[in-house]
């Protein structure tokens, strides 16, 4: 659906203002809202830890410290299919059985088919450790037992035999990737060892000296792996152990099939340096088994292994390692969501929502955070650093935001930073990661106004005064205007004040220097507030009313209701401090409707309006808000969108062009787009084609003055033409040409 209009020059307006706190008191009843598109949180930069528990043959319990709750979770492997089950005596089926209890009774679960059975701790035995179908227990003179369960619902108690004489085990028993076998540690003259019980027949073998069951102990069927020193299990008696392979400071976490697994390293050169790493104890091979990998590591009871990996705190997974043939895999079996980072402040602009917050575990490290947006307002991207922020301005009395902050279309932002000496600089940056332009304002207890593009207005506090500060491409900011303050919104390269008679307001252009339109709004007053997004002009006679918008491309005059309001293409909203309520007035039709999109929290650190809180895409987009949970809701806005229009352009030629210096035009578009820009020559010869999709709504190109062939265009005049196609498939394409030159 589209709506027929002129492609009118341009559009305005308020600044999207961000709030310091997240609610948490969960919002009252109210009327029906809408339901969002989809919920985004700030997420941490620190993975989310997790605590491995029971690991089995069908799945593992968990928890996740970071949230506070000691919860445990259970989690499946997929595809995993429950063996018939042939009772304790088959040891083989005991990877997947828990044990609980041990004071008295001792109950074993097998997971996947439910079968249990119970233990009886035999008088004077105490229970010690369990896996698989088997118990271990101790007697009084410190003799160890195995315990398992008969087919007549009694238990067996079998004795270990093959502990050296006058050997006392050191009370600690470990288990590894078997349920044939527990480590055990025992001291005998002086002397720590370490052994293996085989459960099938309670015999003991101590296969390493020199270090104890306290230390790093890993296990499977084939090899145990303690003190840096590997044994093979099925080694000749007396066979000595020899130094286990090692990989830098990685450190030993587990054995798998004749791979040892080594991660966590202690020194960090880079995210690459985090990893799994599998040496073959047969041959020496090294293999990388699972890239990014770092954290939490643990060995299942069939053999296999645990570990927690992923690019970022986003995309963080439990892969479950397993013996091949001839190494090891890894597959994913669980994703863990990122932990949650406290928002102080939202953004939207042209298909891109950025929030402000601390994602870091240290104070002072508030930055402003991206997500890309596909044209439902879903996420469709990564969590992107966008900027971190230099000084900026304290709060002032009354203010609905803090920091303020300014989308500006273009993929930055504006935001007030204020020096040593008290005074205020428009600061812009998010273009590109961590660069900055400013402009000082000689003022302090302003406020950010409106800007879009390489236009910001600054309302000064004393002495009242407005500026216009400019941030072309590739260059410094500068002022383009100075003037006494009135109401006044920025759109492209157009300022709109107000008018000298009565309810008009007049168009001035940044670039030409002239006013070239007035338009008679309707407003029964000298607005006080002034917003432009597209063609539509809003104004205000202040908070109490009347308030209207005016449509420049029809001359249709609409009343809305009043009240702090942001504009946006066909729509305004305003949130209800009373009831909490956000409201949206949809007037693209030339009559003002208005609809409750959401309810927020009911309690804030600020004194309401756009505050953060919520937010608006002036740029063609949909509606932000913060839920009580403190994460973002994404809502449609459900109003069609003006055709796509060029808002301001920067397309001079550059020198050269060359690879160092490239020609990197700037159109700044009223909405996202797809683009593509042809250079012709003299001719009529297409040299050189380049496509894209806007940054936001800005379209970004670069040309090193080199033809398609690869070779150098000849020196001469050029002409550009961009063709560019809404995201939104609402209204035409747009069309725009020029020339450049190639010396």
């Amino acid at each position: 659906m589209t709506r027929s209009r002129r492609l009118v020059g341009l559009a305005l307006s308020g600044a999207v203002a961000l709030t310091c706190a997240v609610r948490t008191v969960p919002a009252q009843a109210a009327p029906a809202a809408d339901t969002p598109v989809a919920t985004v949180q700030l997420n941490r930069a620190t993975p989310p830890e997790v605590l491995f528990g029971w690991a089995g043959a069908s799945g593992f319990r968990y928890t996740l410290p970071d949230t506070g709750s000691s919860t445990a979770h259970w989690a499946d492997h997929p595809g995993y299919t429950p063996p018939a089950h042939a009772g304790p005596d088959d040891l083989a089926t005991g990877t997947d059985v828990i044990t609980t209890g041990g004071v008295g009774t001792v109950t074993q679960k097998h997971q996947s088919t439910g079968v249990s059975v119970t233990l009886t701790v035999p008088q004077g035995q105490t229970y010690k450790a369990a896996v698989g179908w088997s118990a271990l227990t101790q007697d009084a003179d410190g003799a160890l037992h195995v315990l398992r369960a008969a087919g007549d619902g009694t238990t067996t108690d079998l004795p270990v035999t093959g502990l050296p004489s006058g050997a006392a085990p050191d009370g600690v028993f470990r288990t590894g990737g078997s349920v044939r076998r527990l480590a055990v540690g025992y001291t005998l003259d002086g002397v720590d060892s370490l052994g293996l019980i085989d459960l099938a027949d309670g015999t003991f073998r101590s296969y390493v000296t020199g270090v104890t069951s306290t230390g790093p102990v890993r296990f499977n069927d084939r090899w145990l792996v303690a003190g840096n020193r590997v044994a093979r299990i099925d080694a000749a008696p007396g066979t000595d152990p020899v130094p286990a392979p090692t990989y830098g400071d990685y450190k030993i976490q587990g054995v798998v099939g004749d791979q040892l697994m080594l991660a966590d390293p202690s020194v960090v050169f880079s995210p690459d340096t985090y990893r799994l790493v599998g040496i073959s104890l047969a041959d020496g091979v090294r293999t990388t088994v699972i890239d990014r990998s770092s954290g939490s590591y643990t060995p299942t009871l069939d053999g296999g292994l645990l570990a927690t990996a992923g690019p970022s705190s986003a995309d963080w997974h439990v892969y479950r390692v397993t013996p091949t043939g001839t190494g090891a895999t890894a597959a994913p079996v669980l994703d863990v969501e990122a932990n949650r980072a406290t928002i102080e402040g939202i953004m939207l602009a042209g298909g891109e929502l950025l929030m402000y917050g601390n994602t870091t575990d240290q104070g002072g490290y508030d930055a402003v955070h991206g997500v890309q947006l596909d044209a439902a307002g879903r996420p469709a991207g990564p969590q992107t650093h966008r900027a971190s922020l230099l000084n900026p301005s304290p709060c002032l009395a009354g203010d609905v935001a803090c920091p303020q902050f300014e989308a500006l279309g273009d993929g930055g932002f504006a935001y007030l930073s204020t020096g040593a000496d008290g005074k205020e600089s428009v600061h812009v940056t998010g273009r590109t990661p961590n660069t900055y332009a400013t402009v000082a304002t000689g003022s302090s207890g302003g406020r950010i106004g409106t800007g879009t593009g390489r236009y910001v207005l600054y309302n000064g506090g004393t002495p009242g005064a407005q500026k216009v500060a400019d941030f072309p491409r590739g260059a410094g900011g500068e002022t383009a205007l100075d003037r006494t303050r009135t109401a006044a919104a920025v759109w492209g390269q157009r300022l709109w004040t107000p008018g000298s008679s009565l309810g008009s307001v007049v168009a001035y252009d940044l670039k030409s220097r002239k006013n070239p339109a007035t338009v008679a709004t309707g407003a029964p007053c000298t607005p006080s507030e002034i917003q432009a997004v597209d063609a539509w002009l809003y104004w205000s006679c202040g908070a109490s009313g009347p308030a209207g918008v005016y449509d420049r491309a029809t001359g249709r005059a609409i009343t809305v209701p009043a009240g702090q309001a942001r504009l946006a293409d066909g729509y305004l909203v305003r949130e209800n401090r009373t009831t909490h309520e956000l409201l949206l007035t949809d007037f693209h039709a030339g009559s003002a409707t208005t609809r409750t999109l959401a309810v927020l929290p009911a309690t804030d650190r600020d004194t309401g309006g756009n505050t953060g809180r919520w937010t608006v895409d002036r740029f063609g987009g949909n509606v932000a808000h913060l839920t009580d949970r403190g994460q973002v809701a994404l809502v449609t806005a459900g109003v069609p969108t003006s055709p796509l229009a060029q808002m301001e352009a920067q397309t001079d030629a550059a020198p050269g062009p060359t690879t160092a210096e490239p020609w990197q035009p700037v159109w700044q578009l009223s909405k996202p787009s797809a683009w593509t820009l042809q250079l012709i020559s003299a001719t009529g010869t297409v040299v050189r084609t380049l496509t894209g999709t806007s940054t936001a709504a800005a379209v970004r190109a670069s040309w090193d003055g080199a033809t398609t062939a690869g070779g150098r265009a000849p020196r001469g005049t050029y002409t550009w033409k961009l063709t560019a196609a809404p995201r939104d498939d609402e209204g035409p394409g747009l069309l725009l040409t020029g020339t450049t030159t190639v010396d």
